[in-house]
């Protein structure tokens, strides 16, 4: 049986994809050398990202997942939901939160309060793409992937409606 055609267009390819993670990861050992690491993923659209990028990392990093979410369909509902559950130990450990993406800064701006009540040392950020847009909350991530246009990009963790996760490269889809 054919399958569909793929949706979109190819805006970053598997291979670039996996070309700046490596990159990434080298920057953030650097930055934490000698110091213990939590890293926090956000879920579900971070996974990919996440799991690729903790492998470059060194054995000893801690890893947390935090499901939470603000987007239903191709919109912000401007709301975030699952942040009131996430607890955990933080105090006075460095914690770098990973995302996919980065667009109104609700959820990354809200995600480092919330971790800052939890007493974590320093909390930085990483997302795979810096989408141009303005922002509802005034922050920028310590390391970006990729910064994009105003595009709706699916892949490498980003879906449509849940669809769309397990492409190995990130798309644009139009509208």
């Amino acid at each position: 049986m054919p399958r569909a055609p793929l949706p979109g267009k190819v805006l970053i390819s598997q291979e670039r994809l996996q070309r700046r993670v490596r990159q990434l990861a080298r920057s953030i050992s650097r930055h934490y050398r000698g110091r213990p690491l939590t890293v926090v993923g956000l879920m579900n659209g971070s996974l990919f990202f996440l799991t690729d990028l903790v492998r470059h990392l060194p054995h000893d990093t801690r890893i947390e997942c935090w499901r939470i979410s603000s987007y239903q369909g191709k919109k912000s509902t401007g709301r975030l939901q699952g942040l009131d559950a996430v607890q955990g130990d933080y105090r006075g450990r460095c914690v770098l939160v990973v995302d996919d993406i980065l667009d109104t800064g609700l959820t990354l701006w809200m995600v480092r309060r919330r971790l800052r009540t939890l007493r974590a040392a320093e909390v930085k950020t990483c997302v795979l793409l810096d989408k141009d847009v303005p922002r509802r909350k005034p922050i920028q991530a310590d390391w970006t992937g990729f910064p994009i246009g105003n595009a709706f990009v699916i892949g490498y963790g980003l879906d449509l409606d849940h669809a769309y996760r397990t492409l190995p490269m990130i798309r644009t889809l139009e509208g």
